[in-house]
């Protein structure tokens, strides 16, 4: 591992002398005097400076022979907003290890998605993150065990194979070796107690301000029947989103609400209901909730950068910590932007749930009762022109993209970088910077994307009193860089404001898909 910078240990310490809560996940101080390590707001006495090293990660620190603080509990912190921006090799790495790729596929087949041997990823990521894939996999692994132990009411012995371990001894070992607890000692400090719903609870965090509800109303106003539920309360207020979808071992189902912090020992997040066919898919659906709610992000450095631009600072001091809308499922966003090109969303909705109704896959009842699939993309390839309306060379776009993700020639995932996500798309006749871009904040959520081009975007800038042309409205963003694709959500949001107050004003208290918004999909 390569030596810290005096500068940075020296900033490192001032963030942990001061305790400050933000920086909670994105390294954690080893104390050498104790040999266990912490998070950087952990209450304990301040150590000696001298004292200390700073780990880009647990699974270094855990390498260099340090144990987790059972005070503070540095690994039940929100991730690190590093991966989402970082676009090198052991941050796409990253991404694809939280996805559960190791799991799935060993460091044979991460290697592959990356394109190194695995020797090279090895050098790569230990050199960067202070751990190999393997450890960095396992520290994954403990993360979320030690989640489900202490928020979720699984029992204990399927809790080893939910996290991904190969038997219940190896998970024991680790546990103790991790966090020098037994299993059943982190279960006695579960905050969330049994639920007879059938559903598996779990509380993912998040750093406050967490603007929850500006994400329930986005997905709510992009539902689609019988594959994704909104439920809202009396007022017409959306109070969870659910969906179904597919993953390695088969269909599951969550339904999300915003965390009522102080409840039950909670903080800032949002309370997940799952149900999963196979267990060992329960990382990877916890991983991609994250991403669907953006919950690793840094709203005050990023609030930070908008709020202290003039033209930003109402819409920040009103709308504190907005998150960017991620994905489940990349290819699904690919079909659903395509078909959304240059319509309203109401008019998008209904040509995509038309497609689920006459080719999703029905999910089984044990999961979700009358509930469909999103179709794969093989499934479009093939019976798409049965379905697809609209103009032709729109049609003809979609299952030329079908068949290339079909068949593998076009490759759309959360672990490219941004111009390889971006370049495979322009590619494709028939797409444009547009979908590419939009495609790219949804799938590889990255922050710094911004829709210049999108009239929504637009009209909503002039409202903000930013400039009302593409092309002006894109030099003006650069100086809120690396955050544009937060600012792109600013400049949504009175539309998206707009629409959900229509819908509420004509809502009941049901489980439903919300009304729709109208955007331009180009």
């Amino acid at each position: 591992m390569t030596t810290e910078p005096d500068a940075l240990h020296a900033e490192r310490y001032r963030v942990v002398a001061s305790r400050d809560a933000r920086f909670d996940g994105q390294f954690v101080t080893a104390v050498h005097s104790t040999g266990i390590y912490c998070r950087p707001s952990c209450p304990a006495r301040t150590p000696r400076e001298s004292g200390v090293t700073f780990y880009r990660t647990s699974a270094a620190a855990h390498l260099a022979g340090f144990r987790a603080c059972k005070r503070c509990l540095p690994e039940a912190t929100p991730g690190s907003p590093e991966w989402d921006l970082r676009e090198d090799v052991a941050g796409r790495a990253m991404r694809l290890v939280l996805d559960g790729v190791v799991e799935r596929d060993g460091v044979p087949g991460l290697a592959a998605r990356v394109g190194y041997s695995e020797r090279q990823l090895s050098r790569i990521m230990t050199a960067e993150l202070g751990a190999g894939p393997k450890a960095l996999s396992r520290a994954h692994r403990a993360q979320t065990a030690r989640t489900l132990l202490t928020s979720s009411d699984l029992p204990i012995a399927d809790v080893a194979f939910a996290a991904g371990f190969a038997s219940v001894r190896q998970f024991n070992e680790t546990v103790r070796e991790v966090f020098a607890v037994t299993p059943t000692e982190l279960r006695a400090r579960r905050t969330l107690r049994p639920v007879a719903d059938g559903a598996l609870h779990v509380h993912l965090p998040a750093r406050a301000p967490f603007d929850a509800q500006g994400l329930l109303d986005w997905h709510a106003l992009h539902a689609l029947p019988r594959t994704e539920e909104v439920q809202v309360d009396d007022t017409g207020r959306v109070t969870s989103y659910g969906r179904v979808l597919d993953l390695p071992g088969g269909a599951a189902w969550f339904s999300a609400s915003a965390a009522v912090p102080g409840m039950a020992g909670r903080g800032t997040g949002i309370d997940l209901r799952v149900r999963v066919t196979d267990l060992a898919d329960l990382p990877t659906l916890v991983a991609r909730v994250r991403s669907y709610f953006d919950l690793d992000a840094d709203p005050e450095a990023v609030d930070a950068v908008l709020g202290a631009v003039p033209e930003l600072a109402d819409a920040v001091s009103r709308v504190p910590g907005i998150r960017l809308p991620g994905a489940v499922d990349p290819h699904e966003i690919v079909f659903r932007t395509l078909i959304g090109q240059q319509v309203s969303v109401a008019a998008a909705r209904t040509a995509q749930a038309r497609l689920v109704a006459a080719l999703g896959s029905p999910v089984p009842s044990a999961i979700a009762s009358d509930a469909l699939l999103f179709p794969s993309a093989a499934v479009v390839a093939d019976r798409g022109h049965e379905v697809l309306r609209g103009p032709a060379a729109r049609v003809d776009t979609i299952l030329r993209v079908a068949a290339a993700l079909a068949d593998g020639s076009l490759v759309v995932d959360g672990g490219q970088s941004l111009d390889e996500l971006r370049a495979g798309l322009l590619a494709v006749k028939g797409i444009g910077p547009w979908t590419a871009d939009y495609v790219a904040l949804r799938v590889r959520h990255h922050p710094d994307v911004f829709l210049h081009s999108d009239l929504a975007v637009r009209n909503g800038a002039q409202e903000l009193g930013l400039p009302g042309s593409a092309r002006a409205l894109s030099l003006w963003s650069e100086r809120v860089a690396p955050w544009r694709s937060y600012l792109t959500m600013h400049c949504w949001r009175p539309i998206v404001d707009r629409a959900t107050a229509t819908a509420t004003a004509g809502a009941t208290h049901t489980t439903t898909a919300a009304p729709a918004a109208r955007k331009d999909e180009r």
